[in-house]
């Protein structure tokens, strides 16, 4: 099965694929339909972040890259409508991104000045989504 999925610098040495923080776990996107994809990469340039390529790439590909990295992949069906704010990040990019450039390094500060992870936003989640209609 082909999926979509968001490239950065695609086919060059600095390929990155787009991935969302989720409770301490890296989560890549797979997108069942393009158009649900095009528009993920829309809310992400609105945010002014890098403006990734949609490309298309067998689902087992991207399952074996993401065992290997200990990543989580979840896949964003055609129609697919959230249940919870998690839900919602599929289809609705967080307020926050790592640079593209340091993300490595970034990667361990997104800790307060107490150690706590950062919470989502709900409100802003929620802004967000009503922009769209």
């Amino acid at each position: 099965m082909n999926i979509f999925v968001l490239l950065y610098n695609s086919g060059t040495d600095k390929e990155g694929i787009h991935s969302i923080e989720l409770k301490g776990k890296t989560i890549v996107l797979m997108f069942e339909d393009k158009d649900d994809a095009t528009r993920y990469c829309g809310l992400l340039e609105a945010q002014d972040f890098p403006l990734p390529t949609v490309e298309m790439i067998n689902i087992e590909e991207i399952k074996e890259f993401c065992i290997k990295l200990d990543y989580e992949c979840k896949l964003v069906e055609k129609n697919f409508i959230p249940k919870t704010a998690e839900d919602r990040l599929l289809i609705s990019p967080p307020q926050k991104n790592l640079e593209v450039e340091n993300w490595e390094e970034d990667k361990n500060s997104k800790k307060d000045k107490n150690g706590k992870k950062d919470n989502i936003d709900i409100n802003t989640i929620k802004e967000n989504l009503e922009k769209l209609l």
